[in-house]
């Protein structure tokens, strides 16, 4: 849907709710695209510590002695 900025500024309460029920607005001037108003995702949430806990035997095998040793031979450039 595009408005221009005048139908924006007079309407922006319900262009605002139209985005965030998923609709795409484009605010134009003189007919030229000029700016888009679209709808916010949700910041998602990191894990709590208890999934961490949950992986825990594979973050210990990330940093195994072999590893370890495998990535200090890269970086001296030996392989």
């Amino acid at each position: 849907m595009q408005v221009n900025i005048l139908e924006a500024k007079n309407q922006l309460s319900r262009l605002v709710k139209a985005a965030a029920a998923g609709r795409e607005i484009v605010i134009a001037s003189n007919g030229k695209p000029m700016a888009k108003l679209v709808p916010l995702t949700p910041r998602r949430r990191l894990g709590s510590w208890r999934s961490l806990k949950l992986s825990q035997g594979q973050i210990d095998a990330a940093f195994a002695p072999e590893v370890e040793d495998l990535v200090a031979r890269s970086l001296r450039g030996k392989r």
